[in-house]
């Protein structure tokens, strides 16, 4: 076998494994396992506003959030996610529900932990203590008792969502490590690690296995940091735990997608990584197509067609940028194709190989129609668009586009002004989840 090993210890293949992990059940939805990777996001809503968290919930669904997250910060919102969840299956669909918990929040968790498909807690505030400012030290045992109250604190919730078989995230933030993490770790990767460890082993210590990790951080060099040092540590162990991965507080527009996409898109490739969620201060809708677009650019999900095209050169001797646009306007709505566009026939047939479809630029007013690596006809500019669409129809690929519902307004964009291609609960052209899947 060639050696597919780079002088770094990465692998050249162009593969990219998974880490294995465990499938976690969250509602209807599994996180880990050999299931796709699963996208979520998080409602801004009021959770003592039933209806506005109904409809905000089922917006990010339909959009194609597979599990969505609400926050629970007392025992009034803890009540109010029944009604939500309720209200939700009356009216639309049960959707996978996750609670967020966290200042001293067990007995809120409990409460909310009747209502909702999984938990999220960060260890850093569930037992949550003011920082000391007199404190120069902590000492063994004062690590000790404050570990002791943690478990002690911990274990009604996890036996409760054992005997439920509901599912818990372990969600360490870098901006709230314990005082005591940072006194013995400092403001570290490793502080982030030890605090989720020391909730995993209690819960293993319980025999509760449906865990999600996460070590979110603003900072991208850091939370990579994390997980990758998070992985070790659970491989080490043997622990085969899915990760939750997120760059937390990552801004809005250009710079905090691509902060997502470089933190996120980075692990995956690494095979880190079973659930993502981008955290862009904007409507959570917008998030969405960031998710997937991260995911088909990896070849992890399928979930819209797939454009290549080059940069256009001297070369070049039609409107690339504009024919693009019109290609994509005209075949977007089928998802699991490859299109290529490219400006000429020097490098074009060679860098669009992989492509179902090929639009290539031949000579003045000319372009080629590839089907993969076959270059089929030669056809005026003009009609290029209109002969890649008959192209289709003769292999019997074409589908028509459904009418424009009026519900179509307002789907969130994928950046290239088109509505994000992904159907309720992640349709478009994958096949669901399935209980059965470990």
């Amino acid at each position: 076998m060639s050696d597919q090993t780079g002088t770094h210890g990465l692998d050249t293949s162009g593969s990219m494994p998974r880490r294995q992990t465990r499938a976690v059940r969250v509602g209807d939805v599994y996180i880990g396992g050999s299931n796709p990777v699963v996208v979520q996001s998080m409602i801004n809503e009021d959770t003592l506003d039933v209806d506005g968290c109904v409809k905000a919930i089922r917006e990010l669904h339909e959009a194609g959030c597979e599990i969505v997250r609400l926050t629970v910060p007392s025992m009034a919102h803890a009540h109010a996610v029944g009604f939500i969840k309720q209200r939700l299956q009356e009216t639309y669909r049960d959707v996978p529900l996750v609670a967020d918990v966290h200042h001293n929040g067990m007995a809120i968790a409990l409460e909310v932990a009747k209502h909702v498909d999984k938990v999220r807690i960060n260890p850093g505030l569930y037992v949550f203590e003011k920082p000391d400012p007199t404190r120069t030290e902590y000492t063994p045992r004062d690590f000790q008792v404050a570990a002791a109250k943690l478990k002690e604190t911990l274990r009604p919730l996890i036996l409760s969502l054992k005997e439920q078989d509901k599912a818990l995230r372990i969600g360490v933030n870098h901006g709230s490590l314990s005082e005591r993490m940072l006194f013995t770790h400092g403001d570290t990767p490793e502080g982030m690690v030890e605090s989720a460890l020391e909730c995993v082993r209690v819960c293993r210590e319980l025999d509760f296995h449906n865990l999600v990790i996460s070590m979110k951080a603003s900072k991208v060099s850091v939370m990579m940091a994390a997980y990758r040092l998070l992985a070790r540590r659970l491989d080490a162990e043997h622990m085969d735990y899915p990760l939750h991965l997120g760059v937390t507080e990552a801004g809005d527009g250009e710079y905090g997608r691509i902060k997502s996409s470089i933190g996120i898109g980075g692990l995956l490739a690494e095979g880190l990584g079973d659930t993502i969620r981008v955290s862009l201060t904007e409507h959570p809708l917008k998030e969405i197509p960031v998710c997937y677009s991260i995911l088909q650019a990896l070849g992890l999900r399928r979930t819209m067609v797939e454009y290549v095209a080059c940069p256009s050169c001297g070369r070049t001797l039609f409107n690339i940028e504009e024919v693009l646009h019109v290609v994509r306007d005209a075949t977007k709505h089928m998802p699991g194709l490859s299109i290529a566009v490219m400006g000429c026939i020097v490098n074009g047939p060679g860098e669009m190989a992989d492509a179902d479809y090929g639009y290539v630029g031949k000579s003045a007013g000319k372009i080629s129609l590839y089907r993969g690596r076959e270059e089929i006809r030669t056809v005026p500019e003009s009609r290029g668009v209109a002969e890649l669409i008959a192209l289709m129809k003769e292999d019997g690929v074409w589908v028509d586009p459904p009418a424009p519902p009026g519900a179509a307004a307002g789907a969130p964009s994928d950046g290239n002004g088109s509505a994000a291609p992904i159907a309720a609960g992640g349709g478009g052209a994958e096949k669901r989840q399935t209980a059965g899947a470990t």
